[in-house]
């Protein structure tokens, strides 16, 4: 009796972790020490738990080699603590090439490191470490030159996008070398990415496309300096949550993308009803940004309760004519930026040299974008910037604090509200304005003494509202108005610097532009 039941167990440890829906991965082969690549061994792990309708594909403690991992539906791929994932560099194990998406273009390409194509409920979680190995994919396309013989991995590239739709820039993709992504679901639902440590990323770190019900929790994403390895790229997807992430990548931190020119367009997926919260972000070009590839529109965006610290940039919106597409109904609130090297927020309509043209598709659209609890220690605060045949429209910022070189510049926008702005800058205006229709300014304030600059300087603008402002004591120059195409500025209830002149009006300005209301000096 004894003996049958010591059998009986010595069965049942063999057989608990199927038993329980786990594939541990070095029951297919997988070895712990990388002395051979498991790439064969995850796919029958992952092949067995697809048959058996779904499980966890299991990666104990160990160090494993591996090419590509192709992610079905019902799959978890648990990453254990002390387990890392270390992706091959051979550009030849990401053969074949697959349908992805690059840089808001479909076409067909190197399959990225994590993929998966049309699946439901797929996971990738754990408190392990994956690792990209992206230097060697860094150094081809840094170091490849036009003009050179074509790889032939280009020249396959050419063979399968014969017929793609270009944008309007198609230099990048005649090129012909487009590194994979390293997490790319495409077209799936119920997308969950958790716990886990990415590094060396051969390009965008995560980068779901096309998806449906997004979550990305509790990741730490490391980068260098290096060319696009952005970290976090939802792109036209519907309902992604991003939270708690801690990312220091060598180009944007998070980015919010639906497609660039006419292959945006013509898919017309717009990327709608994230939730960014909870985040860290350090090196990076950008905070979080929207765009430039937004083709397909961006709107129903939450950003809040992050911390940027060292980007380039913090908040950014950029765009250019051509792309087409409607960024609108974004909200950005509880938001601390220190040691931004650039523009604390920037809404770049001319992010590249275009000339005017009629509006039409191809005019992108900034409009209903407000943020609010801003604190912000940065070289330039804010920089509004729109086109002259659409300009940026319906932006407020209220309960603002900011220690900048150079003030809020605006140019070319229309419908802008600016309340309880705190500033000190040591160049230029605070507030520099030209070329903007109906501007609301109430309750601005200075830290410094400003001698010898207007704290506000207006040029031909139409319809402005500056109130309940009050420079620092000692400041000379309260405001400048220039400009002949200025109409219906109105400064009402403003606490003005003793000295004259508080307010300057240029000789240009047209006769009764300018009303001075129930100021205080």
């Amino acid at each position: 009796m004894k003996r049958i039941f010591f059998v009986a167990v010595l069965l049942t440890s063999a057989t608990i972790l199927h038993a329980q829906g786990w594939y541990d991965v070095t029951k297919f082969g997988a070895k712990r020490d990388s002395s051979a690549k498991a790439t064969a061994a995850i796919a029958k792990a992952i092949a067995a738990a697809s048959k058996a309708g779904g499980g966890t594909v299991y990666f104990p403690a160990g160090k494993y080699l591996t090419g590509p991992i192709h992610l079905k539906s019902n799959i978890t791929i648990h990453i254990d603590a002390g387990a890392e994932l270390h992706f091959s560099d051979n550009f030849d194990d990401y053969l074949p090439m697959v349908e992805t998406r690059y840089e808001g273009v479909d076409v067909t390409s190197f399959s990225p490191l994590f993929y998966a194509y049309k699946a439901e409920n797929i996971t990738i979680t754990g408190r392990g470490l994956i690792d990209g190995h992206g230097k060697k994919w860094w150094d081809f396309v840094e170091g490849y030159k036009n003009g050179q013989p074509r790889s032939r991995w280009q020249i396959l590239f050419d063979s399968l996008n014969k017929n793609i739709l270009l944008p309007d820039d198609p230099k990048q993709m005649k090129r012909g070398f487009l590194r994979p992504p390293f997490i790319q679901p495409m077209f799936c639902k119920n997308v969950l990415i958790e716990g886990i440590s990415i590094r060396n990323s051969p390009f965008w770190t995560v980068n779901p496309q096309f998806c449906e019900n997004v979550t990305v929790k509790g990741v730490t994403i490391n980068n260098p300096p290096s060319p696009n390895t952005d970290g976090i790229n939802p792109e036209s997807c519907k309902y992604v949550h991003i939270s708690d992430c801690h990312i220091s990548v060598g180009d944007d931190c998070i980015t919010i993308k639906s497609g660039k020119d006419i292959p945006g367009r013509t898919k017309a997926a717009p990327a709608q009803n994230y939730t960014i919260t909870n985040c860290t972000m350090l090196s990076g070009h950008g905070g979080v940004v929207i765009g430039s590839e937004m083709s397909g529109g961006v709107k129903n965006i939450v950003i809040s309760n992050c911390v940027f610290d060292g980007t380039d940039r913090g908040i950014r919106i950029k765009t250019t004519r051509g792309r087409g597409g409607v960024v609108e109904d974004i909200r950005v609130d509880n938001i601390i930026m220190k040691n931004i090297r650039e523009q604390a927020i920037v809404l770049d309509m001319a992010y590249s040299k275009t000339t005017p043209e009629p509006v039409s598709e191809r005019t992108p659209k900034f409009r209903n974008i407000r943020l609010s609890n801003i604190t912000a220690y940065t070289k330039e605060a804010i920089f509004i910037n729109g086109l002259d045949e659409m300009p940026v429209q319906e932006f407020s910022i209220q309960d603002a604090y900011f220690e900048a070189e150079a003030g809020i510049i605006i140019r070319k926008a229309k419908d802008i509200e600016l309340k309880n702005v705190r500033i000190a800058t040591t160049r230029g205006a605070a507030i520099d304005v030209s070329e903007t229709e109906r501007i609301d300014i109430d309750g601005l304030s200075s830290v410094q003494v400003r001698d010898s600059l207007p704290l506000i300087q207006l040029n031909d603008v139409k319809q402005a509202v500056i109130r309940n402002s009050w420079p620092q004591q000692g400041t000379t120059r309260f405001a400048e108005v220039k400009g002949a195409k200025t109409t219906q500025v109105i400064f009402h209830n403003n606490i003005l610097p003793q000295a004259a002149p508080g307010i300057q009006i240029n000789g240009d300005v047209p006769a009764k532009a300018v009303t001075i209301s129930s100021s205080v000096n």
